[in-house]
């Protein structure tokens, strides 16, 4: 049966819990619940990416699905995590489910990490092979997202790819999300950063000079797409996290055909090949998170070997443009839970974190405080964490009775609580994010930490601030004009 949470979200048990073990069924629910729709008529590759912007302006904008895409013959769906009602329903909750009950519900399931997944034999995904003459072309609808992109690509890949000094190693293959841009019929480019897991593998595999094998999963379901874009440890295993977060309903696996790798059994699409050893090649522009484009650099080429699909496989790909667009939708409390699991590990006053804002670049911390300096120590140690140390860039820190999803209370923080002379620090020369245009030179930051806390001592205390608090009766006068303003709009 289901219970509550302290604060009173409704929490299903497992057995209650709709879990999606792949992409069509979560379209089904989300068409049932007025978060997609449906493009019937034929549609030129090139509209798709206006499609998706489009969608990404509108209030809880819905899931698009392409039935017929000009010159294709299958289907193309974006903006599936492309809002906070869709986000809300991958998770089983209710589509109006607030932004801050969606992130202590995610951080409840973290905490039942891990939860094995289940291996299965049979996958639709291995109804179709194809190992000669490859032409991803005929298999996938692709098309340009943004106007300036060199070519086509791969946003929303589900890469699997294994650490080989450990192969078999289930904690430390790897489940991760990086743009690949497709440079031919059976070739694609790939990113993968120093500080991605898979760069770290890719070092590995370069020094003994062999390529690095992986299993590009296309069409995932929600919670495994999800998890891919999540910075966890090395040594963690997303598949683990999958079914915590599935509230405890195991994922289910399978062995890819020709890599022999576990993949996840209810993808649309799984692209196999390797990463040919020190072989780099000019890669981009393309239009990143940020909300610019990227330029050109070199990146590492895959090369494809084999092409696994279901019968009619969807292509599923996310817009990223100005935010808010469905990335940011995608890597907004994925990226807030790990942090704050981090941080309330060393400093347990720590109440929430905000790290929507373009992938954690800008991140808000709500804290206790139990002496002077303690936000400015929270902020450093957020820059040491894995994820922090490379995108974190503008950090504010305020007092635990400030809401950090809230942007009104944390202004209200920032214009009341921060002295510039004393409250505000730059530390310079630090790790960066490249695609972030104002690192400089590319992967390099200045951090800015904005500590918009109540003083304490041993730091100076000026005067005395008593907050105020709301009259009485206020909770009860909510409820009537709730109901009041439901009877007034019928």
């Amino acid at each position: 049966m289901p219970t509550s949470t302290a604060n009173g979200i409704v929490i299903p048990s497992a057995a209650d819990s709709k879990v999606y073990h792949n992409l069509r069924d979560f379209l089904t629910e989300l068409e049932a619940n007025g978060q997609l729709v449906r493009v019937k008529d034929e549609v030129d590759p090139e509209e798709i990416g206006a499609a998706g912007r489009a969608s990404a302006n509108l209030k809880n904008g819905p899931a698009v699905l392409f039935e017929k895409v000009r010159g294709y013959r299958n289907p193309v769906v974006t903006m599936v995590h492309g809002s906070w009602a869709n986000h809300a329903l991958m998770m089983g909750m209710d589509k109006d489910t607030s932004v801050k009950d969606q992130f202590h519900e995610l951080n409840r399931r973290w905490s039942m990490y891990p939860v094995p997944p289940v291996v299965v034999d049979d996958a639709p995904v291995k109804k179709n092979r194809v190992t000669e003459n490859i032409n991803l072309f005929e298999i996938l609808s692709l098309y340009r997202i943004n106007t300036y992109d060199a070519g086509c690509f791969l946003s929303k890949a589900c890469i699997v790819s294994p650490d080989l000094d450990e192969p078999e190693s289930h904690g430390k293959t790897n489940l991760g999300t990086y743009r690949m841009q497709v440079k031919g019929k059976d070739k694609l480019g790939i990113q993968a950063l120093p500080f991605h897991d898979i760069g770290l593998q890719l070092a590995k595999a370069e020094s003994m000079n062999k390529p690095l094998p992986v299993a590009i999963c296309l069409g995932c379901d929600p919670i495994t797409t999800f998890m891919a874009s999540t910075p966890i440890r090395y040594d963690q295993s997303e598949y683990d996290y999958v079914g915590a977060l599935n509230n405890g309903v195991p994922m289910q696996i399978t062995k890819a055909p020709q890599t022999g790798m576990m993949i996840p059994a209810g993808c649309e699409v799984c692209i196999e090949g390797y990463i040919e050893p020190r072989v780099r090649e000019c890669e981009g522009p393309f239009g990143e998170f940020p909300g610019s484009y990227s330029g050109a650099r070199l990146q590492g080429v895959v090369r494809v070997t084999s092409v696994s699909f279901r019968d009619n496989p969807i292509f599923e790909n996310l817009y990223l443009g100005i935010p808010w667009s469905e990335i940011d939708y995608l890597m907004a409390l994925n990226t807030s839970v790990p942090l704050y699991q981090m941080l309330k590990d060393t400093f347990p006053e720590v109440q929430a974190v905000n790290a929507m804002y373009t992938h954690g670049i800008g991140v808000i911390v709500s804290t206790k405080v139990r002496f002077g300096g303690f936000g400015k120590a929270v902020a450093m140690r957020l820059l040491t964490t894995p994820h922090g140390m490379a995108y974190n860039k503008v950090i504010i820190v305020v007092d635990e009775y400030v809401d950090p999803f809230n942007l009104e209370q944390v202004m209200w923080a920032m214009t009341t609580r921060v002295d510039p002379d004393k409250d505000v620090s730059i530390i310079k020369n630090c790790p960066g994010m490249p695609l972030d245009p104002s690192s400089n030179p590319p992967g390099m930051h200045n951090k800015l930490i904005i500590d918009a806390t109540t003083p304490k001592p041993p730091e100076a205390v000026c005067r005395e601030t008593e907050l105020l608090v709301a009259p009485a009766g206020t909770e009860r006068w909510e409820g009537i004009i709730a109901n009041l303003v439901k009877k007034a709009r019928g």
